[in-house]
């Protein structure tokens, strides 16, 4: 017979100092990564500041509410390009929350059989794997087609709303909306249903055992208590909008001025930057360094706003 002795004291006690060490060595090095995230961000302004420094000095505030962009004369606004950069992200929301939302309870609330279901999760994964300048030769030989044939409907009938006012040219706001609703649906769809899957199941379960129809239990129990990682979704899919570069400056039309027609040209903070910065000298790129601060400081809030919403329903 195999007699087992007891580890002696001391054995325990180097183990449990040897533990000790660990989880204090590993608490640090997450320190230290999290601290290297804030350094490597903190360092990216700085540096843009600084490359962006004669512009600020030059135009100041003026920077951001003027519409000229003339290099040869020196003249500097990005007005039309924030205007352009937020509205075709707002665009891409309008288009892609409810179709993400939808489609996240879809695949998380078993209407489809498990095997399909798995598919369906695999193909909108895989939209997010495509190539930026693919979903923009995508968007030029497929989408504008489509979607000019469609504007001149709504510029002949409904050309007395201000946002279909102006006949379609091809490239324009809704091309780039359009493009970024389909760009940002992977993220939305992913998140949404990963908030709605690791939802406890005894939710469901006491919904329906006090009466609740399906839909009931979809709409009044399920995603209140997934809202935060709903709006999660949503906040990070507007981020990724609003920085999208190659595809938007395919779609746009790049015409730095304000049209509040969705069917005119456009520009974006990005496009604007990817296609003169290559060319540019002087204080031209002092004037595109700043207006990618104003980019970096937009996401920022963006970031910000879905920490502080996501808070706060968190504690209701």
């Amino acid at each position: 017979m195999t007699i087992n002795f007891p580890e002696t004291s001391s054995t325990m006690k180097n183990r449990s100092e040897i533990d000790r060490n660990l989880d204090r060595s590993f608490i640090w090095l997450t320190r230290i990564f999290a601290l290297a995230i804030a350094g490597t961000l903190l360092w990216i302004a700085v540096q843009v500041t600084i490359a962006a420094w004669p512009a600020i000095q030059k135009f100041g505030f003026n920077f951001l509410i003027t519409s000229s962009w003339n290099p040869v004369k020196n003249e500097y606004g990005v007005l039309p390009a924030i205007y352009g950069t937020l509205m075709s992200s707002l665009i891409g929301l309008i288009l892609a929350v409810p179709i993400g939302v939808g489609t996240a309870l879809l695949l998380s609330e078993n209407f489809l059989p498990s095997q399909v279901q798995l598919v369906l999760v695999f193909l909108v994964e895989l939209l997010a794997a495509i190539p930026s300048v693919v979903y923009g030769v995508w968007g030029i030989f497929v989408l504008v087609p489509i979607l000019t044939n469609l504007g001149k409907w709504l510029h002949n009938y409904l050309g007395w709303l201000p946002i279909f006012s102006s006949a379609p040219t091809g490239p324009g706001m809704l091309p780039a909306g359009v493009i970024l609703a389909i760009m940002t649906l992977p993220i939305i769809t992913a998140i949404s249903r990963d908030a709605l899957v690791s939802l406890p199941s005894s939710l469901r379960q006491a919904a329906l055992g006090i009466g609740a129809t399906r839909w009931e239990t979809i709409f009044q129990v399920l995603i209140p208590a997934a809202f935060s990682g709903i709006v999660s979704a949503v906040m990070l899919a507007l981020g990724r909008a609003m920085g999208e570069t190659m595809a938007v400056t395919m779609l746009i039309g790049n015409a730095n001025n304000i049209n509040i027609s969705l069917l005119a040209p456009a520009n974006t903070i990005s496009s604007l930057l990817a296609n003169q910065f290559a060319e540019a000298n002087g204080l031209q790129v002092a004037a595109l360094m700043y207006a990618a601060l104003v980019l970096f400081v937009l996401t920022m809030i963006v970031n910000i706003l879905a920490e502080v919403i996501v808070t706060r329903v968190q504690r209701l």
